[in-house]
Parts: C-alpha cells; sequence; structure tokens
C-alpha cells in the first residue's frame, strides 16, 4: 500500500513523539522514589539546616524521603560536580549558595561552568552577614570604625573563614568601597574565627549571622551592622551597612537547583512546593531563628539572581585580586 504524502508526515510526526510520552508521565508521577538533596558544607551550618528544612517539607508534602548527603569539600566543588554530572531525572538536587557564585571567578580549576550546567529551581532564604568587632576595640559605629581603620592602617586584622569564602570577600568589598586598610586571616571555618574574634586576636570579622547571633545578644560581641539592604528582624536596632555605605549589599544566599535537563515540569513541581514551604509561619520561623529571610520567587528569578551575584562577585575578586592556594 503507497502512502500519501500527508498520511507519511502524519504518521512520522506521531512516531517522533512517542518517546516524550513516558518521560511526560514519569515527570508527572515524580518522585517515584528517594531524593537526594547535596549540601557542600558539613552538617550544622546554614547551608545544612536549609537543607534539612525543605527536605523535610518535600519528604512530607511529595510521599517519598528527601535525604541530605553532606559532601564538603574543594569549596564546595566536589559536590556541586556529583550533583552536575548526576542524571537529569530530578533524583539528585543541590543546595547551591552565595559561593558559588564567588567560586566561578575564584576557582580556576573548575570542571564546569555553573551558570550553563544548573537548572535553578528555587532561591530560599537570604542570611544577613553581620559586621562585628572585639569588645575592646574603641569603636561603636561604622563611621568611627572606618576612622579607626584609616588612622591605623594595616594594624586591624580582619578574620574570614578561609580564602575566597564569603566572610572574606565580603570583607574586600566593604575595603574597596571605604580604603579601610585591613589584614586578613583566613580560618578553616567561620568557627574557629569568631573564637578568635571573641580572644581578641583578631579585631573585626563579616561572618554569617547565624555563626554568632548568640554571642551578639550575650553582649561579648559588637555588632556594628548587617551587610543586606534592609535590617533584619533577628538585630531589628543594628544598622545597614548600606546606611552608612550607598550602594553596600551582601549576603548568603541559599536556594535548590538540578543539573541541567532537568524537566521544567519536576522543577515546576519542586518551585510550588519550596514557595509554599515559604510561606508557612513555622518554617519561617526556623529560617528566622538563622537571622534568615525566606526568599520565595520562579526558577527564573532564581537564574538571574544566581547571574547577578556571579557578575557582582567577579568584579570584586578581580579588583581586590583574591587568590585561593
Amino acid at each position: 500500500m503507497k502512502l500519501s504524502r500527508r498520511t507519511f508526515l502524519h504518521l512520522a510526526a506521531g512516531a517522533a513523539a512517542l518517546p516524550a510520552a513516558p518521560q511526560t508521565a514519569r515527570a508527572q508521577a515524580y518522585p517515584t522514589r528517594s531524593v537526594r538533596i547535596v549540601v557542600v558544607a558539613p552538617a550544622g551550618g546554614a547551608n545544612d539546616v536549609t537543607g534539612r528544612l525543605i527536605g523535610q517539607w518535600l519528604s512530607e508534602h511529595l510521599g517519598q524521603q528527601f535525604f541530605i548527603e553532606n559532601r564538603p569539600g574543594a569549596a564546595g566543588s566536589v559536590g556541586t560536580e556529583a550533583v552536575i554530572r548526576a542524571s537529569a531525572d530530578g533524583y539528585t538536587l543541590l543546595i547551591a549558595n552565595s559561593g558559588h557564585a564567588i567560586n566561578a571567578t575564584l576557582s580556576r580549576t573548575l570542571s564546569f561552568n555553573f551558570i550553563r550546567d544548573i537548572a535553578p529551581v528555587a532561591s530560599i532564604v537570604r542570611v544577613p552577614h553581620l559586621m562585628q568587632v572585639n569588645q575592646s576595640l574603641p569603636v561603636q559605629t561604622v563611621p568611627e570604625f572606618i576612622a579607626y581603620a584609616k588612622a591605623s592602617p594595616g594594624k586591624i586584622a580582619m578574620g574570614s573563614g578561609g580564602n575566597g569564602s564569603p566572610a572574606h570577600v565580603i570583607g574586600e568589598y566593604f575595603k574597596l568601597m571605604t580604603g579601610a586598610d585591613l589584614t586578613h586571616v583566613p580560618y578553616r571555618g567561620a568557627a574557629p574565627a569568631v573564637t578568635d574574634l571573641l580572644g581578641g586576636q583578631i579585631q573585626v570579622a563579616f561572618t554569617e549571622m547565624a555563626t554568632s547571633l548568640g554571642h551578639i545578644k550575650s553582649g561579648k560581641l559588637r555588632a556594628l551592622a548587617v551587610t543586606t539592604a534592609t535590617r533584619s528582624e533577628a538585630l531589628p536596632d543594628i544598622p545597614t551597612l548600606s546606611e552608612f555605605i550607598p550602594g553596600f549589599e551582601a549576603s548568603q544566599w541559599l536556594g535548590l537547583v538540578a543539573p541541567r535537563d532537568t524537566s521544567p515540569t519536576i522543577i515546576e513541581k519542586l518551585n510550588i512546593e519550596i514557595n509554599a514551604a515559604l510561606g508557612d509561619p513555622q518554617v519561617k520561623t526556623r529560617f528566622a531563628d538563622l537571622g534568615g529571610m525566606v526568599l520565595p520567587g520562579s526558577p527564573a528569578d532564581f537564574g538571574k539572581l544566581i547571574r547577578d551575584e556571579t557578575e557582582k562577585w567577579a568584579k570584586v575578586v578581580r579588583a581586590a585580586d583574591i587568590k585561593v592556594d
């Protein structure tokens, strides 16, 4: 039997569409088994807590276990690469953070391009960093600190969680914006930096709020400012750096991403559930305990945030000539 050209084209089009049907059905049924959320930091910090809060919500509302796998190492690139190389089926996800935007320029040995190789799912939370000083430092405000630093160039030690860490890059951003000459002292994590700040071995640090909020409230450390554009509900009396340095804004943001080419149906399902979580009073309270502010939005919104932050921190890394060992 000879087929007409129209009939042939119709059948061919139908055959071409057949493989997509099972894929669409699988995406709509997602998840049908447990899902791994990779966190590129040890247990206990803001990254880990964020992953566990969102993982618990997704487990309860999507009917499968979303479990956390902590994979620190190489400034986050070990866990990130594991997700990027995973199947784009929605069963391996990543808690992304502002460190990914910094490392895109800072690290010259990455085997991936973060923006190209991931699919943004949802932003989750923004956590301010605190500009905090040892109580013995004779300053009470940001302008006093800047004046004191300029009068004592190189004599104020600025601690951070390591070369290229968000606290380090934010500190360098502060130096570029103010002209203050601070000496950077890298530590292996924010916690030991805060310990030495308490002991007076260093005088200032720009660590994330969750690391030292208790020391601020107890009066052991003095908070001069938060780094976000708006004041934090956790410390409403503490001013923002932008109140003294126009345009200054920096923070630790966290969100969920998937490997590139993950089904838009899966991404949409996850995004809807995460935004529902961020509207839940109990979840919002848990994030507020970290000093964080929930950050709802679409996958496109989160993609724009990642691109904008990557461009912003690239300028700071290059201007400050930040290098990692």
